[in-house]
């Protein structure tokens, strides 16, 4: 596997709600990227919408969109859809991002098997997108 983008995500926001049979929770975030492919900015409206319907497990989808200087440095923009189901203990083993580019040097992104790691960072946390091979 070899990490494509690192995102630093910083919250804004955290809105929730409890109710009998569900809970939801959206988190607002900005944020940057840096790596050998990309970099750039979390553009306004990052959020991450987590449910959990009792009593099945909580999970996530998160949706932002970058700003930024691709490999061939030009601008380009990426949408990231990234979703997890979190495990009992409210753990992330991985997440399944989905990417649209409008780069052409980025574009295999778009097609390519890929799977993410979160790692915890102060009052955030840091995104790591990997290609499987």
């Amino acid at each position: 596997m070899e990490e494509i983008l690192t995102i630093y995500i910083d919250v804004l926001d955290v809105f929730e709600v409890k109710g009998k049979s569900a809970e939801a929770a959206m988190i607002n975030f900005t944020g940057n990227c840096k790596g050998k492919y990309f970099n750039g900015n979390v553009l306004p409206g990052g959020v991450d919408t987590q449910k959990e319907f009792y009593p099945q497990n909580r999970t996530l989808s998160a949706r932002y969109m970058l700003d930024g200087l691709d490999d061939a440095g030009k601008a380009c923009k990426i949408f990231i859809e990234n979703e997890a189901v979190l495990d009992s203990d409210k753990k992330v083993e991985y997440t399944i991002p989905k990417i649209i580019t409008d780069s052409k040097s980025l574009s295999w992104m778009e097609d390519s098997y890929l799977k993410g790691k979160i790692e915890p960072k102060g009052e955030g946390i840091i995104i790591h997108i990997f290609k499987v091979d």
